[in-house]
C-alpha cells in the first residue's frame, strides 16, 4: 500500500494467487514410472559401456569360474527377494 493511497482513503484490492491445480494421482504416478524407467535405461547403458571398455570378462575367461558363479547366484537371490517383496506388498488390504 502506498502512502498516497492511504491518505486518500482509497482501498486497494489484493488479488489472491490462483489456487494450485491438483493433478490426479494416476498421472503423477505415470510420470514417475516413466522417469524411473528412462533413468534405469540410462544407467544400464552407462554400465554396459563401462564394462565393454574395461574388457572385464575377457581376461577372466580361463580363470576359475567360482567367484563369478557366486556373484551371479547372489544377484539372482536378491532379485528374487525383491520380486517376492513386491508381490507380498500388493496383497494387503487397501485403506483409501
Amino acid at each position: 500500500m502506498s502512502l498516497g493511497a492511504k491518505s486518500l482513503g482509497a482501498e486497494i484490492e489484493h488479488s489472491e494467487a490462483p489456487a494450485p491445480k491438483h493433478r490426479p494421482v494416476a498421472s503423477v504416478e505415470l510420470i514417475a514410472t516413466v522417469a524411473l524407467a528412462l533413468l534405469t535405461l540410462v544407467a544400464v547403458t552407462a554400465v554396459s559401456i563401462g564394462i565393454a571398455r574395461a574388457d572385464v570378462f575377457g581376461p577372466h575367461a580361463d580363470a576359475d569360474a567360482a567367484p563369478f558363479a557366486i556373484a551371479l547366484f547372489i544377484g539372482l537371490l536378491l532379485s528374487a527377494m525383491g520380486g517376492l517383496t513386491a508381490l507380498m506388498a500388493g496383497d494387503g488390504p487397501r485403506h483409501d
